[in-house]
């Protein structure tokens, strides 16, 4: 199968009115964070149903996909690209991961980055050198840190939590609401986990993170905690 074929079956299942509502979900207007971004009206299990039927496309059909100015042919391509991933060896799997960075302008909104970070270029560092994702965190980019950060998800899964921390420290003075969102959900996954770990690094810098970022951190605590954090005064009444 071809590129080409997988535009047909995209276009067979596109629906115009789920398009209209997809894209004012994700801030395609002018001056909004995906401006132009064009959808087909096609939700994300279906989306993965024909994944399955193009595993078997080439990389370069793949990069294709990944360039295409409709949405959901770009996150078709990313299941591809991970699925691929999962069945090959560390030669091919380096490959898939060159492809992803090369084209991560294109990875260029939040599902698209969420669905795919950790899987490819997460599992792919996991037991490496993680300096590329300290790069992305400090791109002007949005998309690329988002990635930077969204990528440790795997590393927290596996039980490391360091490099996360790390990250969300460059990103502590981010201007962006998608990118206090993300480290918020970081720190509280790892709370999921190791709750005094979370709360070592919250207690140090809960003061100065963005108010978003702390209301996902801490979304899940006992709800005195949670109002202690939020009034800045956790550690007079849990020291």
């Amino acid at each position: 199968m071809k590129y080409v074929e997988l535009k047909k079956i995209v276009r067979y299942h596109s629906n115009k009115s789920h398009a209209i509502i997809l894209q004012r979900f994700f801030k395609t207007a002018p001056g909004q964070y995906a401006e132009g971004d064009i959808f087909s009206g096609i939700k994300v299990p279906v989306q993965r149903m024909i994944a399955k039927q193009f595993n078997d496309v080439s990389l370069n059909e793949t990069q294709k996909a990944l360039k295409s100015e409709i949405h959901e042919e770009r996150l078709i391509a990313l299941f591809i690209l991970i699925s691929k991933f999962k069945k090959t060896e560390e030669a091919e799997r380096k490959k898939i991961v060159d492809i992803y960075l090369k084209n991560r302008k294109h990875v260029n909104n939040w599902d698209l980055v969420d669905l795919s970070a950790p899987k490819l270029l997460g599992e792919w560092l996991f037991d490496k050198d993680k300096e590329i994702l300290f790069k992305l965190a400090k791109s002007k980019i949005l998309w690329d840190r988002r990635i930077s950060i969204l990528s440790t998800f795997k590393f927290i899964q596996c039980g490391e939590f360091v490099t996360t921390l790390r990250l969300a420290k460059i990103l502590l003075n981010d201007e962006h609401d998608l990118i206090h969102k993300a480290v918020g959900w970081m720190l509280r996954e790892i709370g999921k986990r190791d709750l005094q770990f979370e709360e070592d690094f919250l207690k140090e810098h809960y003061h100065i993170m963005p108010r978003t970022m702390l209301r996902y951190a801490i979304e899940k605590f006992p709800e005195p905690k949670r109002k202690a954090y939020l009034q800045g005064n956790i550690n007079s009444s849990f020291s």
